[in-house]
């Protein structure tokens, strides 16, 4: 049976009303509408809806109604409460100068330097907004398709790279969030400078950023083809041969810089000629992913959970050079610039290098020696270049 709404029939609500007329309320009834006098006052202890019956209401201005939508039953508590668009409205249509000056004349200087400083804000942000929205340069496309070149997606992915790298510093990202930790940095080393300083990407560029990825996750990929997955072991802390971590960011930042000073280096990169000189540098990129897989699988072998050495390693690489891991590193870097014809900026990386990996190897040959003594003493007089075979 239909019935009026729950709220008619508590007793919670007071509300004072006199009525008079009486209508049905019968189940699928016509629509009730009703109109309050401008007389009648609603105090808050009003009507007692205990004394309604269940099919009838007393009702001065009540009146059946066939196309009106059916009334509210519901009363609440504080009528100030529901939201209406009218109210503010009226806010505005009250608004005055004489209203505006006296706000005006209340503030403070601290509060007009408030509302400037936010002001300011507001018409730089909009304005940098606009321009970057109808600026081309940040839609740039490839020479070859009509592809936008995602500024924000770079952008985006380098923020959420600095907020995974701060969770592995804390020993908490999962596999996925230093894979964005590698990603987010080939990005702006291979990706993000050749883009800025072309207008556009194409070749190269693209080859080295999933070479980067692929050399880079060789030790992990050794890691997981012996024990099934890509977590390290527990081990002797004494083999996590570290330097100072001021030296470390130095050696980021150069490498970063070595990267786009290349990228303002090279010609453009519609202008890099093909032909037979790809050829070479896919020669350089095939022996240095060669080198660096060997190296790596090699001392995996002789090494127990991969980081701690069992005895000194003679093989593969390790007959030319005494660390071949970070000749190949070395090597990757090179093949890079060689690949946009920038040269000067590929002596400026290669002594960053240098320079990095010949403090590392210090400490680690020191490590060596004090471990296997004359065996690796006999294995430095026998191999004498450390990265570069008859040079250093």
């Amino acid at each position: 049976m239909g019935t009026p709404s729950a709220a008619m029939y508590s007793t919670k609500y007071n509300r004072g009303f006199q009525f008079s007329s009486k209508i049905s309320a019968r189940h699928f009834n016509k629509h009730l509408a009703y109109q309050r006098k401008p007389s009648v006052s609603l105090p808050s202890s009003a009507v007692n809806l205990s004394n309604f019956s269940g099919f009838s209401l007393n009702s001065a201005n009540i009146r059946r109604a066939h196309v009106l939508q059916p009334i509210n039953c519901a009363f609440a508590e504080n009528p100030t409460s529901n939201f209406q668009p009218q109210v503010l409205l009226q806010n505005f249509r009250n608004l005055s100068f004489d209203s505006v000056k006296g706000g005006l004349s209340e503030l403070t200087p601290i509060g007009v330097c408030k509302w400037v400083g936010i002001a300011a804000f507001a018409i730089a942000a909009a304005k940098w907004a606009v321009n970057l929205v109808l600026n081309p340069f940040v839609w740039m496309y490839f020479s070859w398709t009509w592809l936008f070149w995602p500024w924000f997606v770079a952008i985006g992915l380098g923020v959420y790279g600095i907020y995974c790298f701060r969770k592995h510093s804390r020993c908490e990202a999962s596999i996925v969030e230093q894979l964005a930790i590698v990603t987010s940095a080939f990005t702006w080393l291979t990706l993000v400078p050749p883009a800025y300083f072309n207008g556009f990407l194409e070749g190269w560029p693209y080859v080295f950023f999933f070479v980067y990825h692929y050399f880079f996750f060789f030790n992990v990929s050794i890691r997981k083809r012996l024990y099934g997955d890509y977590n390290m072991r527990p081990h002797d802390p004494k083999w996590d041969v570290s330097v100072p971590n001021w030296y470390q960011v130095l050696f980021g930042v150069g490498v970063m810089v070595g990267h786009w000073l290349a990228a303002f280096e090279g010609p453009e990169l519609h202008l890099i000629p093909g032909g037979w000189s790809n050829i070479g540098i896919w020669g350089l990129i095939m022996a240095t992913l060669f080198m660096h897989y060997n190296a790596s699988l090699y001392l995996a072998k002789y090494s127990e959970k991969i980081v701690v050495p069992t005895s000194v390693v003679q093989f593969g690489p390790y007959r030319w050079v005494r660390h071949p891991i970070y000749a190949s590193t070395m090597l990757l870097f090179l093949t890079y610039f060689v690949a946009l014809r920038a040269p000067l900026s590929c002596l400026y990386t290669i002594g960053v290098c240098i320079m990095y990996y010949d403090q590392k190897a210090k400490l680690e040959e020191e490590l060596m020696a004090d471990t296997f003594r004359e065996s690796y003493l006999e294995y430095m007089s026998k191999v004498r270049y450390k990265f570069i075979p008859f040079v250093y």
